[in-house]
């Protein structure tokens, strides 16, 4: 069975990676890697898939993902540019002894996640600018950097848990679940079958929900909700679109299901959730 690892090409005279990834290069299915993550979207928006979590990325957000936390940024339109600013590192590029230092102590938390967050408010722009300065600079400067983002991260509660403790399973990264996401991703707005997604894996029902549960953490139709709830949020925060007509373009044929599950997934009302974003 194929591992999904990337690999993180470093320079010569660089100890961590920084770079501007752009259409083509920028698409890379459900994956993981052993370096750390700190990503600001460019351009283009769609659905980040990070550990079990499910949820809308868009311009200007700004995510930093532990080493082998599996992921996937998908463009929500084929044709669509897509673009970030991409920094990878190790928790050793800095050599021994650095993040053994007291003055170190935020940034050494911060490195001992296992999850992925997206940040928020003040942290964002704050992480942000110091990401597009750090692509700029070189050498010496360019590392202190570095170290000024994750010490801001690490001393700011101003951000979101995508996923808890995700422990990748060995098999959780790989071409069957990849191939099995892909068919969800585009056909979740209609009706889904377990047969149909078990189909994907070449395998029986049993089999296929045993072993999307036991990797990716969470039951296939858990994660095929998860689908449709991120994309109502979408439509909720960004239109004045009916929340009756966003329900059926989710993927429900029922108001009560869906009002049900929204609930159950972010624990207020649609109305609730698009009125905060009116405000």
């Amino acid at each position: 069975m194929k591992t999904l690892l990337q690999k993180i090409t470093i320079e010569g005279n660089e100890s961590f990676a920084c770079r501007v990834y752009e259409t083509p290069r920028f698409e890379t299915t459900w994956h993981q890697h052993p370096e750390y993550e700190l990503i600001v979207i460019l351009k283009g928006h769609g659905t980040a898939i990070i550990g079990d979590s499910v949820a809308d990325y868009k311009e200007d957000d700004v995510f930093f993902l532990a080493g082998n936390v599996p992921h996937w940024f998908r463009k929500s339109e084929a044709k669509m540019t897509g673009a970030a600013l991409v920094i990878h590192f190790t928790a050793d590029c800095w050599g021994n002894g650095l993040l053994d230092m007291p003055e170190m102590k935020a940034v050494q938390l911060l490195l001992q996640r296992n999850n992925g967050i997206v940040l928020e408010k003040r942290l964002k722009q704050d992480v942000s600018r110091m990401m597009f300065a750090m692509h700029e600079a070189k050498g010496f400067d360019k590392l202190i950097l570095l170290l000024q983002c994750l010490q801001r991260i690490g001393g700011s509660v101003s951000y979101k848990t995508m996923t808890e403790d995700f422990s990748t399973p060995a098999n959780a990264v790989n071409e069957i679940i990849a191939r099995v996401m892909d068919f969800s991703l585009k056909h979740y707005q209609g009706p889904v079958t377990l047969a149909e997604a078990a189909a994907m894996a070449n395998m029986s029902v049993p089999n296929f929900c045993r072993f999307f549960k036991k990797n990716i953490k969470k039951t296939y139709f858990d994660f095929i909700r998860d689908l449709r709830i991120s994309h109502a949020c979408k439509l909720l925060a960004s239109t004045n679109q009916p929340i009756l007509d966003i329900c059926y373009d989710s993927g429900y044929k029922s108001w009560a299901h869906f009002s049900k599950q929204f609930k159950e997934v972010k624990a207020q009302t649609p109305s609730q959730y698009r009125r905060q974003y009116q405000q």
